[in-house]
């Protein structure tokens, strides 16, 4: 973060990273506002110590209600506000550094750090409190609300998330005093949920982590893997399989066209000739051999829909119809 270099009311000689009678000065407790005591200059804020730091924050404090927002001397307090204090931010991430890696710690750093400055903007150095006691709180929240927007792999609401961690401390609780792993009931009436609810919770908990297809899988109790992944042991989607009630379903009723209805759909779905070739082999004319596949084509289409209703209706009504009345229901045959 960029720090001016130094005011013109900070200049003189120093010593240190701070200004000697300045620090002095800073580094006494004062009872109330003193403008007219000079800020130190500070050029490396990261390097003060914790203790220092908070003397000299009280008085940086105090020039910070002063001094105009958007003006220089504020940006440059503000500031030195922050870099001082960013060892409150390094503090409160330690108990998070085993939920990330490596490269997570700068980004945690970073929101922590939008925590600090709410603190800031909002500490009142009247009220006599450490700024510390203020920070942490604000510090904290703004890492807590960063696991809970980035952490899940699938998102889900807000009340399931926390839903989740109910459950979690449910379940730890009722298992040591029931002695076994509790049940969805036990689990609403301790929380005072539906079961319902609590179904919802534990589904929506598997949200939280995600595995990979092309992870390698143990398949040894010792870890050790045969080189498959959960990818291939999943079946595939077989395209054909859709066709295979269509044509079990077309079968009885091809059975009850006439040869030449039948060598007709042959020569023309089979073969793929043109109408014109298939009334030429047939004797008759191109008109008629498409009027004759509009008719069959849709007698056929109209027998499987009707045949799909009659499976929905259930077997009983197909028993009552009886074979006679089955034989009439499938069309028997086509008008010529």
């Amino acid at each position: 973060m960029l720090i001016p270099a130094q005011f013109s009311h900070t200049a003189g000689p120093r010593t240190g990273p701070l200004a000697g009678p300045a620090a002095r000065a800073a580094a006494e407790p004062s009872t109330g506002p003193a403008p007219s005591v000079p800020l130190p200059r500070i050029d490396e804020p990261r390097e003060v110590a914790p203790a220092d730091a908070r003397e000299l924050s009280r008085l940086f404090f105090r020039r910070l209600r002063e001094t105009t927002e958007g003006t220089a001397e504020h940006r440059y307090v503000r500031d030195t506000l922050v870099e001082m204090n960013v060892s409150l931010v390094q503090f409160a991430i330690r108990p998070f550094r085993s939920r990330s890696d490596g490269g997570d710690l700068e980004d945690l750093l970073q929101v922590g750090t939008i925590g600090l400055i709410k603190a800031i903007d909002r500490f009142d150095p009247d009220r006599e409190i450490e700024f510390s006691s203020l920070a942490m709180p604000y510090i904290r929240g703004e890492i807590k609300r960063h696991f809970r927007d980035t952490s899940w792999a699938v998102r889900v609401p807000r009340r399931l998330q926390e839903l989740r961690i109910d459950l979690a401390k449910a379940k730890e609780g009722l298992t040591a005093l029931l002695d076994r792993p509790p049940t969805v009931a036990d689990l609403a009436a301790h929380l005072d949920l539906t079961e319902e609810e609590v179904i919802e919770g534990i589904v929506a908990s598997n949200g939280h982590t995600s595995g990979s297809l092309d992870a390698l899988q143990a398949d040894h109790g010792d870890g050790r893997t045969d080189g498959h992944s959960l990818a291939d042991t999943m079946g595939a989607e077989e395209p054909a399989l859709e066709h295979v009630e269509n044509i079990q379903s077309l079968a009885p009723l091809l059975e009850q066209l006439s040869d030449q209805e039948r060598r007709m759909l042959s020569m023309r779905f089979g073969e793929e000739l043109t109408q014109a070739q298939i009334g030429a082999a047939l004797g008759i004319s191109q008109m008629k051999v498409s009027r004759l596949l509009t008719r069959v084509l849709a007698h056929l289409r109209t027998s499987m829909l009707a045949d799909a209703d009659q499976d929905g209706a259930g077997a009983a009504q197909e028993a009552e119809s009886g074979p006679e009345g089955a034989s009439r229901g499938a069309g028997g045959g086509v008008p010529k």
